[in-house]
């Protein structure tokens, strides 16, 4: 089961270009703090980067909640991106391999999905989109063996 360790311990906006630039600048100072290697580190704040520019230029705008995580002794970092745009027409499409819009990084939903350990994604026209991501700082937790 995964924990939350405290309350969220940030919620920033996403409305500008400046708030992209803040939310990287977040993803990585809690990256650094829970001691995530600097490999994770940058995978993380590439995803991050990826999905608060989907919500600013698709979502016309929305937020990131970011939370340390722990569970089974492992600590992780949760990203939860979310926006009150027209949602994704066909989710199907937008997180295959190589599928961009040609407006971020070029690498897509499903490039920001490889480089998590968990990811999910809820969207509805006309409602919004919310990808929730979550990395690890070892890895993803291990399931207990039975004894």
């Amino acid at each position: 089961m995964t924990h939350s360790t405290g309350s969220v311990s940030a919620c920033l906006p996403i409305h500008s270009d400046l708030d992209l630039v803040r939310v990287r600048q977040h993803v990585r100072q809690m990256t650094a703090h829970l001691g995530f290697g600097l490999v994770e580190q940058t995978k993380l704040v590439t995803a991050a980067s990826e999905l608060a520019r989907n919500a600013l230029v698709h979502g016309g705008g929305g937020q990131m909640e970011c939370a340390p995580v722990t569970t089974g002794g492992i600590r992780g970092l949760r990203l939860v991106f979310s926006d009150q745009g027209p949602g994704i027409a066909d989710l199907e499409q937008a997180l295959s391999d190589g599928y961009t819009s040609g407006e971020g990084l070029g690498m897509g939903l499903g490039g920001a999905r490889r480089l998590v350990h968990e990811f999910s994604i809820d969207s509805r026209r006309g409602v919004g989109t919310t990808v929730a991501v979550t990395s690890w700082i070892s890895g993803p937790p291990r399931p207990r063996e039975a004894h």
